[in-house]
């Protein structure tokens, strides 16, 4: 399983890494207006850390189907410090961003990892700022990258495509190319085929069956789709649902998972994992 550099060593097993949620707003989706507050979001981080998360998500902008943008100065009132104090503990930490300012911020407080649901579309200043900061280890930040057709309010009706899994691996690869052309490198570029971002329900789970299209960028995968809305259209327990699809997407080599519900979670990318290992094994044995 391909790594990312620039991260802790302590998360260069084998092993797809699980991505706990802090969603420091009072709008999103699923978890909006639970962990607003600087003390409510610190305490969250470190439970989702005991129950075994990797890397804590901080974001302060939702990207809900709808969601107004934030202001700027809003978005780094409520992330900066939460990155910091938990840094400052020494947690691995992402910034879901979509600007290039709060990221920057982010990435001085302490993070490690700029989550960019946009690819740089959102903010063109993205991709040269992140390549030209560094972190508290020396390096670049690692870069997610997500495929994105456009902003909250008008993407549910970007969701047309003639294949779904090949167009947005086609257009995730040109998003890419401008990335790699600000400088950023390959070594800490992360890909993730974004799920619930200008899909139906049916592209959704169409784009999932095809592992080939979100692996061809010969990259590390990023999969979120905790509690989205095409996972609760199955009418079924929605952190149950989105460990199914963890379970899965380890068992095709993710790096890591993007969840809201850490222990069930981390059971499912444990016998993912399993899984994928007794695979490779076998076709050792075989060749």
């Amino acid at each position: 399983m391909r790594r990312p550099r620039g991260l802790p060593a302590s998360l260069g097993e084998d092993r797809t890494l699980v991505m706990g949620v802090l969603n420091v707003t009072p709008d999103s989706f699923s978890d909006g207006g639970h962990h607003d507050r600087y003390e409510e979001a610190v305490a969250h981080a470190r439970l989702l850390l005991e129950q075994g998360a990797d890397i804590i998500d901080v974001g302060g902008e939702s990207t809900r189907p709808g969601a107004p943008r934030v202001d700027e100065q809003e978005e780094l009132r409520r992330v900066v410090p939460v990155v910091a104090a938990l840094a400052a503990e020494g947690v691995t930490l992402s910034v879901d961003t979509m600007r290039s300012s709060v990221a920057a911020a982010s990435v001085e407080a302490g993070a490690l990892i700029v989550n960019d649901v946009s690819a740089g579309s959102a903010d063109r200043d993205m991709g040269t700022i992140a390549a030209g900061l560094r972190t508290r280890l020396g390096t670049p930040p690692v870069f997610i990258a997500m495929h994105w057709r456009g902003h909250s309010d008008v993407m549910n009706d970007l969701a047309v495509y003639e294949d779904v899994a090949a167009q947005s691996a086609a257009e995730l690869d040109a998003r890419l190319g401008a990335l790699r052309a600000a400088g950023l490198e390959d070594d800490f570029l992360v890909a993730d085929p974004g799920l619930g971002f200008s899909k139906t329900g049916d592209q959704n789970w169409e784009l999932l069956a095809h592992w080939d299209a979100i692996a061809s960028h010969g990259l590390p995968v990023l999969i979120g789709a905790s509690r989205k809305r095409f996972v609760g259209a199955l009418d079924v327990d929605r952190d149950a649902a989105t460990a199914a699809i963890s379970a899965y997407s380890a068992e095709r080599g993710a790096w890591a998972v993007r969840v809201h519900e850490v222990p069930a979670n981390l059971a499912a990318v444990r016998v993912g994992d399993r899984l994928r290992h007794a695979r490779g094994t076998r076709q050792e044995e075989r060749a």
